[in-house]
């Protein structure tokens, strides 16, 4: 039995998806609050559903009993509900699934973090990065998958790049090359090292096919038939004054995405291509996509 945690997020729902049509096992935590019609996609690929929260011991260990790997991809980021924060969800729910996870006799933990750098930190990175200090030492197996930003949510209008209204939001002067990846990418990678033997005890950094900075990417849409797009450049400087006036966790870690986006996020991608041969989606098949809509 596979479990998954953050199974109604983005990247949860795309893991779900492929091991069940590998006709695996999973069961999937979700909420009582859950999107039902998520939860309800959950069950369409055979998914085992169980009600529980990363803030919830006991239902963590319910959802533990049987499982033999782990994938979470829980995090606080982009779905908050009541309660939920970096601290409770990201750093201690992910630590309580963690303990638990060792205590239940888990063998395999496959966690999806974020990749590190060190001239930037905030409480999303120092979250991450005490989980994966803690997998380290559990004495389980761990695959830790540091992915560096996804196309689907740093190249949308949610985040300033909005095709349809001819603007892109770039932060920095948009030259920092960033390895922009897909989660179905991610999804993939994480599906696959529950299966190979050299993913185990690894922390693998998983980017895209191409480094390119954030004017490369316009130029890619404009050149696929995209309009011509009003650049709104935010400076680093402004974002180092925003990052020390956050007034919370979240608004701090955000802003230190943004930096460490400016600075650029190149990824060396060669041992993950071993290890899980295969095509991986380019920006210029996300761009053609969207302008295909």
């Amino acid at each position: 039995m596979i479990l998954v945690v953050g199974a109604t997020g983005l990247l949860g729902l795309e893991v779900c998806r492929r091991l069940g049509e590998k006709g695996r096992r999973v069961r999937a935590l979700v909420r009582q609050s859950s999107d039902a019609a998520k939860v309800s996609h959950l069950e369409d690929f055979g998914v085992e559903t169980r009600h529980g929260d990363l803030k919830d011991r006991a239902s963590l260990q319910g959802a533990c009993e049987g499982v033999r790997s782990i994938v979470s991809t829980a995090s606080s980021t982009l779905s908050r509900q009541a309660g939920d924060s970096i601290r409770s969800v990201d750093e201690e729910g992910q630590l309580r699934l963690v303990e638990v996870a060792r205590a239940t006799g888990v063998d395999h933990f496959v966690f999806v973090s974020f990749r590190d750098d060190a001239r930037i930190q905030y409480p999303l990175t120092r979250a991450k990065r005490a989980v994966e200090r803690a997998l380290v030492d559990s004495g389980m197996a761990y695959t830790i998958l540091r992915a560096s930003y996804f196309m689907e949510v740093w190249l949308s209008p949610a985040l300033g790049f909005d095709v349809a209204g001819g603007t892109a939001r770039v932060y920095g002067d948009g030259t920092g090359r960033i390895s922009w990846v897909s989660y179905e990418d991610v999804a993939r990678v994480a599906v696959a090292a529950l299966d190979e033997p050299r993913a185990r005890n690894a922390v693998l950094e998983v980017g895209g096919p191409e480094p390119l900075g954030p004017l490369e990417v316009v130029s890619i849409f404009e050149t696929l038939g995209a309009p011509k797009m009003h650049l709104e450049h935010v400076p680093v400087a402004t974002l180092h004054a925003r990052m020390a006036a956050a007034s919370d966790p979240l608004e701090e870690s955000f802003t230190g995405l943004m930096l460490q986006y400016a600075a650029g996020d190149a990824v060396d991608t060669r041992p993950v291509a071993e290890l899980f041969p295969g095509p991986s989606k380019s920006v210029r098949d996300y761009a053609a996509a969207q302008l295909a809509r």
